[in-house]
């Protein structure tokens, strides 16, 4: 009997251990993954700054949502010290995005993609126009005022739009060696609206 009874004390302390310990656990692991998070939270200027070294990295970021577009509500910009800290948001797989993000701090999860804007990429852009395909961004033909300020364009009509950037792709060349201009976006894969 004394047996049995060490015996079922053991049990029943071990698996409150085991029990005790496994709840550490979650929350130290749980604590880990929520600092984590809040570390590898970027706001827009160091995502952007660092831009180029984290193409095709999963990021976390988060800016004032300044812009939905109007076209299927698939595309948001994100904004940071100022409106040339701009990054472009797309919705990839989840949809629109709510008109509540406008306005409101969001916060994106995403994988960066970089956009590189060439001779060819302008060329393949000035043949669409003549075959009249190309697609149209915005209320006009000038194209969508939040994602050329983004971009830094300038110019009111495609064609203008396009001289603006082979005036830019050739002083980038000159400067860096690179005959193109790079402009980097999020394809999110989750986001939320923060009080």
């Amino acid at each position: 009997m004394k047996v049995l009874k060490n015996f079922s004390i053991s049990v029943a302390a071990t698996a409150m251990l085991i029990f005790a310990a496994s709840c550490g656990k979650t929350g130290q692991n749980g604590n880990k993954q929520q600092t984590a998070e809040a570390q590898t939270a970027m706001q827009v200027d160091d995502l952007l700054a660092g831009a180029e070294q984290l193409v095709g990295d999963t990021v976390n970021v988060e800016g004032v949502c300044t812009h939905i577009c109007k076209h299927a509500g698939r595309k948001i910009f994100l904004m940071g010290s100022d409106d040339t800290q701009t990054i472009r948001v797309e919705s990839g797989s989840l949809g629109s995005f709510k008109q509540e993000c406008v306005n409101s701090i969001v916060a994106v999860t995403g994988i960066l993609r970089e956009e590189r804007i060439d001779e060819a990429y302008l060329q393949q852009w000035e043949a669409k126009i003549k075959t009249q395909t190309a697609e149209e961004h915005g209320n006009s033909a000038a194209g969508c005022d939040t994602e050329k300020k983004a971009r830094q364009e300038t110019g009111n009509t495609p064609q203008a739009r396009i001289d603006n950037f082979r005036k830019r792709i050739a002083q980038n060349e000159a400067e860096t060696g690179k005959a193109y201009l790079s402009f980097y976006y999020l394809e999110a894969t989750g986001y939320k609206i923060l009080p």
